[in-house]
């Protein structure tokens, strides 16, 4: 298809698929439950959904396989088309991903798909996504500390939605939503193993990169596999506390449309705290949209990066 060779994804077998929609993943792509549409692991799916999380809702693109998400685009559609669809099925105050409604999906498939036409698509994705091992940091021996420590929780506990705006502002963690004018100084520097960094105001070691999307309970299982076979020569790895995590977030956008500096990897959006919501549910912090949200941990999941 013309619209997939444009965006660089590779073509054979790649269509929109019209009648997929976000409630449909967790069955078919988290619990494997959608067995007669999904021939194997590595087949991939691609939809439109609106998403809700920034200032207006927007619509992306999404490539969606077994235990692996992508977004890979987002399309300037005409905005009161999108607000219309958004409010045709109502509002939530985490949930913000809705299916494409009847008109939305004409003007894409009349604007975009068919013709091809990318002069209202903004492609999120680089046609090579792995990690790029030059990170443009410092190293550990060229850096000075002159930033004085700061110390972040690092121990798990039940947080309330009531208290994540307390939480951020106490710690001046930047976060679109909760705490906008906050931010945390950092200074990152290059482990030169070509996988971790470490920030030097919180003394956090961090994996650049992470896991496929994956549920909360496969996702301490991979903790468990890295601090086994000492990854990086560690075995004290573990997932952030919503503190450790908001600490990474920057104000401004890098140039792949992540609040997050460019040497962490963008295959994981938005990863796994340690902290769980009270009263249930996982918390998450996303780097696309700068803010922290809650989950189920299941549905759809998240991205596990690790920290020590």
């Amino acid at each position: 298809m013309h619209f997939f060779n444009k965006i660089g994804v590779e073509t054979k077998g790649a269509y929109i698929d019209w009648n997929l929609t976000p409630t449909d993943t967790f069955g078919m792509f988290e619990s494997w439950g959608g067995k007669d549409r999904i021939r194997n692991k590595q087949e991939r799916f691609y939809y439109f959904y609106v998403d809700n999380w920034g200032e207006s809702p927007k619509v992306c693109l999404m490539e969606r396989g077994i235990k692996y998400a992508r977004v890979l685009a987002r399309i300037e559609a005409p905005q009161e088309l999108v607000d219309q669809c958004v409010r045709s099925q109502g509002r939530s105050s985490y949930d913000q991903s809705y299916a494409i409604n009847g008109p939305l999906r004409q003007w894409l498939n009349d604007n975009v798909v068919e013709p091809g036409d990318l002069a209202r698509v903004e492609v999120l994705v680089d046609n090579d996504p792995g990690l790029n091992r030059e990170t443009g940091l410092p190293g550990m021996a060229e850096t000075t500390r002159a930033l004085e420590p700061v110390s972040l929780r690092s121990r798990p506990m039940k947080v309330r939605e009531a208290d994540i705006d307390s939480l951020a502002r106490g710690g001046d963690f930047f976060d679109r939503h909760h705490n906008p004018g906050g931010d945390f100084k950092k200074i990152l520097v290059d482990n030169k193993d070509g996988e971790t960094v470490t920030e030097m105001v919180s003394g956090l070691m961090w994996q650049r990169g992470g896991s496929d999307i994956t549920s909360i309970r496969t996702g301490r299982k991979i903790v468990a596999e890295l601090n086994q076979a000492c990854f990086k020569g560690f075995d004290d790895w573990r997932l952030p506390t919503i503190d450790e995590a908001l600490s990474l977030l920057s104000r401004d956008k890098n140039g792949q449309g992540m609040f997050l500096h460019p040497c962490f990897s963008v295959e994981q959006p938005f990863i796994f705290t340690a902290d769980q919501r009270k009263p249930g549910g996982c918390w998450f912090v996303d780097y696309s949209n700068g803010t922290v949200f809650w989950a189920s941990g299941f549905n759809p999941g998240g991205f596990v990066r690790v920290c020590r």
